[in-house]
């Protein structure tokens, strides 16, 4: 199975990663992946309430506002996201060719 690939303007061959999930546990909502994101496909919401009995969500920030993945579909695969964002949230892998 052949990867997507690009060329630099150097001529070096290289292969992009999309984003392919995003760990909202982790996430602390600082916005720092959105604002390096060239396209549309991150958006700031608000954390759904998933806590247990003890108060305890799992989660490792007490913000209300995370990061969700909006439209995966407009990603480049230029991983500017992940380079930025401090608690490693997002998960990255290469496309297959379309046959």
């Amino acid at each position: 199975m052949s990867m997507m690939t690009g060329v630099t303007r150097g001529g070096q061959e290289w292969i992009p990663a999309f984003a392919v999930d995003l760990n909202q546990t982790r996430c602390i909502g600082c916005g720092r992946c959105f604002k390096v994101c060239p396209r549309d496909v991150l958006e700031l919401v608000e954390r759904e309430e998933t806590g247990d009995a003890d108060g305890d969500d799992g989660f490792s920030d007490s913000s209300n506002m995370v990061m969700s993945l909006k439209d995966l579909l407009d990603c480049i695969g230029c991983m500017a996201c992940a380079r930025v964002c401090p608690k490693k949230c997002l998960a990255h892998a290469p496309q297959a060719l379309a046959a």
